[in-house]
């Protein structure tokens, strides 16, 4: 099983879908776009497409040319059935890439913050082992329209396409299900002017903060690590059901 990881900034750990590849023998490629690296040129080499988040936004093709082709390439996997996931900004340049509308600094989020699921969601294969509402990190300004033929799977007041689905194994979360407590613990070291100036005073709240919700979070984004793990193998199987 081989993983294409596309990074769109530095300080971008895996977390929780780390521990999930890791688990089911994943070998990952990452490619560190940010940094002018080239993104892959075919489709074939790989069983499943990652897209993390970034501090830029979905448009910012002048900053960040390469964007318009990542768009596309997630549209390649998703049309050959493979599985792909966009984190955060990777939700969001899955949904340019279906031609929905990129809403800049509409949805301004941060921390811990509680997700329900559509009727949709409480059966996607992603989202129905964790209940119908979970705890989960969110670190995000911007947000976007649900692309056609998308279901939407979870949200909340702040952002309402907080996960959806296109096709069968095409997923985008706004929310971080990655960022467990180690993650979370590490960016609050490394962005302490930024997060200061997002939400003040949420350092200072810091070891109440993790003590309410960390375990919780963990536990929902470890689970939907696993299960977009998951739909990797799916296709496997059925692809070797097909020759059999």
């Amino acid at each position: 099983m081989r993983v294409a990881i596309i990074e769109n900034m530095k300080n971008t750990p895996l977390g929780a879908l780390g521990i999930a590849l890791e688990e089911a023998g994943a070998e990952a490629e990452w490619f560190r776009a940010w940094d002018g690296e080239a993104l892959p040129k075919d489709t074939a080499s790989y069983d499943a497409l990652v897209v993390l988040g970034g501090e830029q936004n979905a448009r910012d093709d002048e900053t960040h040319p390469y964007l318009p082709e990542l768009a596309q390439l997630m549209r390649r996997f998703e049309s050959e059935d493979k599985a792909v996931l966009g984190i955060c900004l990777g939700s969001q340049i899955l949904a340019r890439a279906y031609e929905a509308e990129n809403l800049i600094g509409a949805a301004d989020e941060f921390g811990w913050k509680t997700v329900g699921l559509t009727e949709e969601g409480k059966t996607d294969p992603l989202l129905a082992g964790v209940g119908d509402q979970f705890t989960i990190f969110e670190w995000h300004s911007d947000t976007f329209t649900l692309p056609a033929g998308a279901v939407r799977l979870a949200t909340n007041g702040v952002a309402q396409n907080q996960a959806y689905r296109i096709g069968r194994a095409t997923y985008g979360t706004q929310f971080h299900f990655e960022a467990n407590a180690a993650v979370v613990d590490r960016w609050r070291t490394e962005f302490k002017a930024t997060i200061e100036s997002k939400e003040p005073g949420w350092l200072e709240s810091y070891p109440e903060l993790v003590a309410q919700h960390a375990e919780a979070a963990e536990t929902a984004g470890l689970a939907i690590a696993r299960a977009w793990v998951q739909t990797i193998g799916t296709r496997q199987r059925l692809l070797q059901a097909e020759e059999a």
